[in-house]
């Protein structure tokens, strides 16, 4: 194994988990210093705050768009714009709260490409994206759309 990057934060938690606020510091580029976190923020609303759930989506549609933009760029295409979303869903199993799944859905401009040929790139960019890769025992789809 070589090691390509390590970054971290630090969630500094005060108070019980229904009452209490996280607050992250220390994170490696300082960009999520100063972010909050609520149970509530999580659960029902999140009044400015962000959740594990949201940063992990946010992981997973950034870390997939590089992974598309590589897997494109192999096949000598380049994207105009690509728009990835991720829903990282949060759910009960089994009586225990659990983080399921992620769907992905791209929207996409890449001129000189077909869609049958533009799907079975996503499906490489999918078998190549490292958080998708984390997330290996979690449901995640993926629906891709080409535009024009």
């Amino acid at each position: 194994m070589s090691t390509i990057a390590e970054r971290t934060v630090t969630t500094t938690w005060t108070g019980t988990v229904n009452a209490g606020l996280g607050e992250f510091g220390a994170s490696s580029s300082g960009v999520l210093d100063g972010l909050q976190v609520t149970w509530a923020s999580r659960t029902v609303r999140p009044d400015g705050k962000t959740s594990p759930e949201e940063l992990l989506a946010a992981a997973h549609s950034s870390c997939f768009s590089m992974a598309l933009g590589v897997c494109l760029g192999q096949h000598q295409l380049e994207p105009e714009q690509l728009r990835i979303s991720a829903n990282v869903r949060f759910a009960e199993v089994d009586g225990k709260p659990t983080i399921d799944a992620s769907q992905i859905s791209i929207v996409a401009k890449v001129p000189g490409v077909d869609d049958a040929t533009f799907q079975t790139i996503v499906g490489e960019a999918a078998a190549l994206c490292p958080v998708s890769r984390l997330f290996a025992g979690a449901e995640i789809t993926v629906e891709a759309t080409l535009e024009g």
